[in-house]
């Protein structure tokens, strides 16, 4: 019987072993037909051609802190994935039985949004992973993070921080207070939901998370924190 579990064990450890240099090999091809159809450089290029686009040098600091806090706290020192996130998604998808949660830093979802679709597999995980690496080699961090903030989606169809500054405020990124860069810091991590025109609670609910995310890594003080969540309530 314990050679049976044995062989058993060892059998279940080869097919993992194998699913996931298959899942790793479509990965990278999945990222090479990518680049291959439009460079990185290229796809970088058209973006900041675009109109609306802002340098962060025009984005408060608060709010930048905020989507940092919010969304990778160790964004400035990793190189393009978060093992720890990683492996703290996987254990709570592992739990829930499903890909609820994903542990992509800001690299990672500016890949997907560069290049790949929403759909949830493990093929496109290991894609935008092989694509964050290219990132993190050709790019600075302040290049990623401004790259960052003008593609992600903001809701009520707003893409990137300009038309969600425009659109939900109605004024420049640059004029945004900072319980304005707070909340909109926290709509990106799920934009229908927040949309301040039809979940305004909701909204400012994800808001709070996002100020004791900004406590907790030390970009404000609680006291701080609770200053800017005043007019909100």
């Amino acid at each position: 019987m314990k050679k049976l579990i044995k062989c058993t064990i060892k059998l279940i450890f080869l097919i993992v072993v194998l699913v996931t240099i298959f899942v790793v090999w479509q990965g990278y091809q999945m990222n090479d037909r990518a680049l291959r159809e439009q460079s990185l450089a290229e796809k970088v290029q058209e973006i900041r051609e675009q109109p609306g686009y802002t340098p962060l040098s025009q984005l408060p600091e608060t709010y930048q802190n905020a989507v940092i806090a919010a969304e990778d706290h160790r964004f400035r020192s990793h190189p393009g994935i978060d093992v720890i996130a990683i492996g703290r998604a996987a254990v709570n998808n592992i739990q829930e039985m499903s890909l609820s949660e994903g542990g992509s830093t800001i690299t990672q979802q500016l890949a997907k949004n560069l290049y790949f679709t929403q759909e949830k597999t493990f093929v496109r995980k290991a894609a935008e992973t092989f694509l964050a690496f290219k990132l993190e080699r050709d790019y600075t961090k302040d290049e990623i993070l401004e790259l960052y903030v003008n593609t992600i989606y903001f809701g009520d169809g707003y893409y990137g921080i300009r038309a969600a500054s425009e659109g939900y405020y109605g004024k420049e990124p640059s004029e945004l207070n900072d319980d304005e860069c707070t909340m909109l810091a926290g709509l990106p991590n799920a934009p229908s939901a927040y949309a301040l025109t039809d979940h305004p609670e909701l909204a400012e609910q994800r808001q709070k998370i996002v100020l004791n995310q900004m406590v907790k890594y030390h970009y404000l003080t609680q006291e701080e924190a609770d200053q800017i969540r005043q007019p909100a309530e």
